[in-house]
């Protein structure tokens, strides 16, 4: 009886013992290593969650595991997540090694740049013509070259004409005539008189210096030459004369320019032109000068349109005391617009631009970063108007705001990814071929965690060097998971023997 008790005794320990060893197993991972796995979490007083994929990929493991290239998944611990999925908390040490600035968010004023590019020209208003009112020869040049600087009433040539020694001589007889009839009665006097002021008066229509008409009133001889002076200061821009020349009248001999101040014009694009008006400051930028800026101001706006550039010309004085500047130089010009009220404003270095959205990073603590997605408004070279999205006074990233917002959107995937934990699938088949955009072509077997049939499909490679030493017609077994809906990426792939 007693032998008959041990021997039922023995059997229950051994029943109890397996039934022990199963439950430590159901999970799939021996006792051993399930307790080597929590051991991290616990020795470090925090609940380990998760391993994830160190290449960023959306790919976690409940247990420590290698990537494809041999790196060990990185763990997740509880509380790191904290903030929500898209916040990032980066201890005080890594923020001074990544070089993280933030400035605060404040009201500025922005007063927004239009470019465009321009040549440098002569005002009109400042261009003058020697063209002679009368018939005559060029006797001898004072200016002969063009480009030669001259005064106002500098001698430009002599000048013969039978028309000018005629009115000379006829005043000459008038004078004498006056003279003559000195007793004679009133009438007669003022006959003379106007026959002498007409001869004078025609020789200072004819642009005669005054000099000269003084001569002759004072007595003086008629000269066969006379000389013809420059009506402006400036540059000889154009010269038609050469002695010995006739001319008639009315024929252009020299065009001078005065080039103390000159204008450039711009061709604004036709988008930008409704900000342009007449007195908004203009900085001015010119090729052969460089590093040096002209200041000036918008005269004037064309009315008419460039059909062929989609441009409208915008006139810009500027002063031009040294002669620095010459016709016909290319500029750019830089006009200041949309100066007027204030707005919350970020440097234009904290904006992510996404394409289709926008967004900034915030500092919401200390170590602490959060994006957020912005609209924005107008900007100028420096900063952009923030409408929505930021406070003033918040503060935001200006510098290694892409590293942050990297690590914030992997955090996100990855959050996402807890929720559907048997993201990882499994299966066996094949490998095809690989196609020239780096898809993978396998007939696979039926995948019984997603409830597929054998069929062959096409999968992206969370690594092109996969497959490099495997050939098609390799059977081979692989490991994938879903990056995005329809999209399925092989982590793993092995051949099979």
């Amino acid at each position: 009886m007693k032998n008959l008790v041990i021997v039922i005794l023995l059997i229950a320990v051994g029943i109890g013992g397996y039934w022990l060893g199963r439950k430590g197993s159901a999970s799939g991972v021996p006792v051993a290593e399930e307790a080597a796995t929590a051991a991290p979490g616990s020795a470090g007083g925090k609940k380990l969650l998760y391993y994830r994929n160190p290449m960023g990929l959306p790919d976690t493991s409940p247990t420590p595991k290698k990537d494809s290239m041999g790196m060990d998944y990185i763990p997740v611990y509880a509380g790191e997540d904290e903030g929500g999925d898209s916040s990032v908390k980066i201890s005080p040490a890594k923020v001074q090694k990544l070089g993280v600035r933030s400035v605060p968010v404040e009201r500025r004023t922005l007063v927004q740049a239009v470019r465009a590019a321009g040549r440098v020209e002569i005002d009109e208003r400042r261009l003058v013509a020697v063209a002679p009112k009368f018939e005559g020869w060029i006797e001898r040049l004072h200016v002969n070259a063009t480009g030669q600087a001259v005064g106002r009433g500098q001698p430009l040539f002599e000048v013969y004409s039978p028309e000018l020694v005629s009115a000379q001589r006829e005043y000459q007889i008038a004078a004498r005539g006056a003279a003559a009839l000195a007793n004679a009665d009133e009438a007669a006097r003022a006959s003379i008189r106007q026959v002498a002021e007409a001869a004078l008066a025609r020789l200072s229509n004819w642009d005669i210096p005054a000099e000269q008409v003084a001569r002759l009133r004072a007595g003086g001889e008629p000269q066969r030459t006379l000389p013809l002076r420059a009506p402006a200061s400036g540059v000889v821009i154009e010269k038609k004369a050469l002695a010995g020349q006739r001319f008639m009248p009315g024929e252009t001999l020299y065009q001078i320019a005065d080039l103390s101040s000159v204008w450039v014009i711009a061709d604004v694009f036709e988008r930008d032109i409704g900000a342009v008006s007449v007195g908004q400051p203009a900085e001015v930028r010119i090729d052969a000068f460089p590093g040096r800026i002209f200041a000036g101001r918008v005269s004037y706006v064309y009315p008419t349109l460039n059909a062929q550039t989609r441009t409208v010309p915008v006139r810009i004085e500027l002063p031009n005391p040294r002669g620095a500047l010459r016709p016909a130089m290319y500029a750019q010009a830089v006009l200041k617009v949309g100066a007027g009220g204030t707005a919350l404003a970020v440097p234009l270095s904290a904006v992510i631009d996404g394409g289709a959205t926008q967004r900034v990073i915030v500092t919401v603590g200390e170590g602490r970063f959060e994006p957020r997605e912005v609209t924005l408004g107008a900007r100028d070279d420096d900063f952009v108007a923030v409408l929505s999205g930021v406070r003033e006074g918040e503060r935001v990233v200006v510098a290694a705001n892409f590293l942050i917002d990297s690590e914030s959107n992997l955090k996100a995937a990855l959050g996402s990814m807890q929720e559907q934990p048997s993201v990882s699938h499994r299966a066996v088949g094949r490998l095809d071929g690989v196609e020239p955009d780096g898809t993978v072509m396998i007939s696979h077997e039926p995948v019984a965690s997603l409830k597929w049939p054998a069929m062959t499909m096409g999968f992206a490679l969370a690594n092109p060097a996969l497959v490099d030493k495997l050939k098609p017609g390799t059977p081979i077994a692989f490991e994938f998971v879903e990056r995005k809906p329809g999209e399925w990426v092989i982590t793993q792939v092995e051949a099979r023997h």
